[in-house]
């Protein structure tokens, strides 16, 4: 079934002036119009595209990634306004994302950029947003677990630090005392859930816990230490202020990632520095 919002592979059915149109497998045709189109494209061949509406209503699809689907929340940009709501930057050519006035908490002015939830209206079947994003995201029902690796999105800043909204679901907190690089509303981040406290709270971290915590940790200093040259200048006495700055990690982190690495013979520290070994210096013993 044809449904816009969302990402669908569909079938070649036959080619037009105007572009190919493609059909489910129930015989739904929608448009995909030539620019889009490959010369390559013939009849029976199958291609993911997004489908949407367009000004007309019609049913049209594209080849172009949107910064949402329905069912996500984004961080998007309000690029115009008319009396019946704002139309926000979408990451589609040809078309921006409708939000009714309706569905706006809040006065909106273009240029600015908002949290937004992005959801198939059951009327007109039309997608659109809205920042009403309680009536989406809530913690009443948890489908996540300590320790999981999670997808966030930072919505806004809070006295203790972030709000963040979890696996398009779900609020979560960042909290202040457990960033070690710059964090802003809009920011898409991997983060893992902490704790979960029994009145329904969600505790985020973006760095996991216990030994999977270290591992991960080694492998990004590892991955700076790539993008260094092979050679970073920290090491176990560095300030605290000074390992975040390079790393992106608190200290106690990267204490243990660095005696992870130093353990598996990766590195050695010397002069107030860490240097990556050669991976073929053991074979060369």
């Amino acid at each position: 079934m044809l449904q816009a919002g969302s990402y669908q592979t569909l079938t070649v059915s036959r080619i037009s002036d105007h572009g190919i149109y493609l059909a489910d497998a129930e015989g739904n045709e929608v448009l995909l119009p030539n620019r889009y189109v490959s010369l390559e494209d013939r009849p029976g061949d199958t291609k993911e595209v997004f489908v949407y509406h367009d000004s007309e209503n019609r049913p049209i699809a594209t080849t172009e990634r949107p910064y949402a689907v329905a069912g996500e929340a984004a961080f998007l940009e309000v690029v115009d306004k008319n009396l019946h709501g704002a139309f926000l930057a979408w990451g589609i050519t040809a078309k921006d994302l409708f939000i009714p006035n309706a569905n706006q908490a809040f006065r909106m002015e273009p240029g600015r950029r908002y949290p937004v939830f992005v959801y198939r209206d059951n009327v007109s079947g039309r997608v659109v947003a809205t920042t009403k994003l309680n009536g989406f995201i809530s913690n009443e029902t948890i489908t996540v677990r300590p320790r999981q690796q999670v997808d966030i999105l930072v919505a806004r800043r809070i006295p203790v630090g972030y709000r963040v909204i979890v696996e398009n679901r779900h609020w979560g907190v960042l909290y202040d005392n457990q960033l070690f690089r710059p964090v802003q509303p809009g920011d898409r981040l991997r983060g893992y859930v902490n704790r979960i406290t029994e009145d329904g709270r969600i505790d985020i971290s973006l760095q996991q816990q216990g030994f999977d915590e270290v591992k991960d940790a080694a492998r990004r200093l590892a991955a700076l230490l790539d993008q260094a040259g092979g050679t970073l200048t920290l090491n176990d006495k560095s300030a605290p202020e000074e390992v975040a700055a390079l790393t992106g990690m608190s200290k106690k982190v990267f204490k243990r990632a660095l005696g992870h690495l130093m353990s598996r013979s990766e590195v050695v520290v010397a002069d107030g520095r860490i240097t990556k070994k050669d991976k073929n210096e053991h074979t060369k013993r």
